[in-house]
């Protein structure tokens, strides 16, 4: 991934000075001039993309072992390169739960002004998270929750309901359009027993239901290429008839693809999720099975960034009202089909 990736969702939140740093208000009035009694509308703190007071920010997520979360310590560091006024201590990712809790320590003990955490395991880290902002030291969480809003100032991560929601629609839509009646719709998720795939999996299944349709053969993988081919080939000599096929995750995605390739088969068409560069190129290339992805983004972690640097200095986002940065950011699982794809290569990542 280049720093390209950082792209306008890295500064969706005050990163880039969008705003004015103020709202004014209306300048018609029927009033005498010098009457209008009006407050002024709340506004932003000042561009927030000036240089301000210097911020420490320490940074710990898993290991950089999976295509996504390699991104997600990539978009950190590319994010925190771009402010002269923040320092970025990284620890090396890890997952090994005992380990992050040590390093999470250490950074602690070092002084850092903020904390941005992704957990390996969210239950296991609230205590450690916990004892930060005990110390005064705000934390942000990200993507994978902390067991309780004691153990953070801000979460921002992904919609998985929604993510399967958006997932639904797209191929009820496309399948619609393509006047298939009792369509036969598969699902490659990913680990079962994972919460953010259950909430995938009933997101899909709801939209489905909405449109008349349905959920058909399933599998589950382990989010790894190989599994994916694996378990997709399983899938497909169950299934002698398939219209489409959702899938969660677009680095097992190239498993899935594999698998697909070596059937020789192509009565159907594929949805990946989480939006890999590798999918998007296919999607622009529109010569196989992948047609869309839905949007899970590691650019979340640049957007953990810009808030922990906000946080530290003490300021919101400057296109809100509010004077302070929001206690949740939820980011949006957008369908990145051909029609769109140039608009989201930027916070494409490699798998």
């Amino acid at each position: 991934m280049t720093r390209t990736n950082l792209g306008r969702r890295g500064f969706l939140f005050g990163a880039a000075g969008l705003g004015a740093g103020a709202v004014l208000v209306g300048c018609t009035s029927n009033e005498p001039e010098g009457q209008n009694n009006q407050q002024p509308v709340a506004g932003g703190q000042g561009a927030n993309s000036e240089p301000g007071k210097q911020v420490t920010i320490g940074f710990s997520a898993p290991a950089a072992d999976h295509g996504w979360m390699a991104a997600v310590t990539i978009n950190a560091k590319a994010m925190a390169e771009q402010f002269s006024d923040v320092t970025l201590n990284a620890t090396e990712g890890t997952n090994d739960v005992n380990q992050q809790i040590a390093q999470v320590e250490s950074l602690i003990n070092g002084g850092v002004d903020v904390l941005a955490i992704l957990p390996f395991d969210g239950k296991a880290l609230t205590q450690v998270a916990r004892q930060a902002m005990d110390d005064g030291i705000p934390v942000v969480n990200v993507d994978r929750v902390f067991d309780t809003p004691l153990a953070y100032r801000c979460w921002i991560g992904g919609d998985n309901y929604r993510m399967g929601v958006n997932a639904g629609n797209y191929i009820a839509e496309e399948l619609k359009r393509q006047n298939k009646n009792n369509p036969v719709i598969g699902e490659v998720a990913g680990i079962d027993s994972l919460p953010l795939t259950q909430e995938r999996s009933q997101g899909f299944k709801d939209a489905l239901q909405r449109h008349g349709f349905r959920v058909g053969p399933r599998v589950a993988a382990e989010f790894t290429p190989e599994s994916g081919e694996r378990q997709t080939a399983n899938l497909l000599q169950g299934a002698q008839k398939l219209d489409a096929l959702w899938n969660h995750d677009d680095d097992q995605g190239i498993g899935v693809v594999a698998a697909i390739e070596n059937s020789g088969r192509s009565d159907f068409f594929v949805v990946g999720g989480a939006g890999s560069r590798n999918m998007m190129e296919l999607i622009k290339a529109d010569s196989g099975p992948v047609k869309a992805t839905v949007l899970y983004s590691p650019s979340m972690a640049s957007s953990a960034i810009a808030m922990a640097r906000l946080l530290g200095q003490n300021k919101g986002l400057e296109d809100l009202a509010e004077h302070e940065i929001p206690a949740e950011l939820t980011t949006y699982s957008a369908v990145v089909t051909k029609e769109n794809v140039d608009n989201y290569m930027d916070v494409g990542f490699d798998s």
